[in-house]
């Protein structure tokens, strides 16, 4: 690959703030790479919607990365991961696209050390059943539970990731998952979940119950890094690196609480019409 292409940004996209959380594990990863980050603030949450509205949807976010040229996309929507990379990657061909699940599944594997896996998510990642398959192409025998926990992502996206709020939601999600299975590894199957990780593990050890807590998130970081490396697109750059963020509505708002995710304050927000 040539050096001009190799020096473009790694694009990423969520419906929201969530998959900051991706990007600040691939920013630690890979500090001399430059990034374009687009959160779909005006359409949250994905979850929610249908896989034909959110595989457009991706499609549209996936294209204003590319208008900025942009020489990967990474998709920091589980929801989009599950349902639309198909047609991300024919859309976006040869761009390469890289999705959280496949390696969301590797990590759970890993954690659980053979015992039962248990995944959250969003409605539409939990009925798609994406975890479930990508675990059982790897671990065929794997028991593996689901539970869709919709109100976590607003919880995340207003800041109410711990106190008596936050803990009533989890343990009304989580109650039921617990008395059913004893899980080694719980997936934390949306880039939103991560900030709520602190309070999850409190309300688990209220069970009197330990397990991993999978955030796909550095596993995903692992994945970009090898590409780029096997790909020839890995930045060699001197020049400082640019992080650049894109919001479809509110970007004020997201900058403000953009922090939670990210570990700091975004720069610059910009507001951009996907249609």
């Amino acid at each position: 690959m040539s050096g001009t292409r190799a020096s473009r940004p790694i694009g990423i996209f969520d419906s929201g703030m969530g998959g900051l959380t991706v990007m600040r594990a691939l920013a630690a990863r890979l500090p001399n790479e430059s990034f374009v980050y687009l959160g779909d603030t005006a359409r949250l949450p994905y979850g929610t919607k249908s896989a034909d509205t959110v595989a457009r949807y991706a499609v549209q976010a996936a294209g204003a990365l590319v208008r900025r040229d942009v020489k990967l996309v990474v998709v920091a929507c589980n929801t989009a991961s599950a349902v639309a990379l198909p047609a991300l990657e024919a859309a976006l061909a040869p761009m390469p696209v890289v999705g959280v699940i496949e390696p969301g599944a590797e990590a759970a594997i890993a954690a659980a050390g053979g015992g039962p896996i248990a995944v959250i998510g969003t409605e539409g990642t939990v009925k798609g059943g994406a975890y479930v398959r990508a675990i059982h192409a790897r671990a065929p025998k794997a028991e593996v539970v689901q539970q869709a926990c919709p109100l976590f992502v607003p919880l995340a996206e207003e800041g109410l990731i711990d106190g008596e709020i936050a803990e009533r939601v989890a343990d009304h999600y989580l109650a039921p998952l617990f008395s059913q299975s004893n899980p080694a590894a719980l997936v934390l199957g949306c880039t939103h979940f991560p900030v709520l990780a602190p309070m999850l593990a409190k309300v688990i050890a209220g069970y009197g119950q330990k397990l991993a807590l999978v955030d796909s998130a550095e596993t995903t970081a692992i994945t970009v890094t090898n590409l780029l490396a096997e790909s020839g697109l890995a930045r060699a750059d001197e020049s400082p690196p640019t992080h650049t963020f894109l919001a479809t509505d509110a970007p004020d708002r997201f900058a403000r609480v953009g922090e939670i995710f990210l570990g700091r304050k975004p720069e610059q927000v910009e507001p951009v019409d996907l249609q």
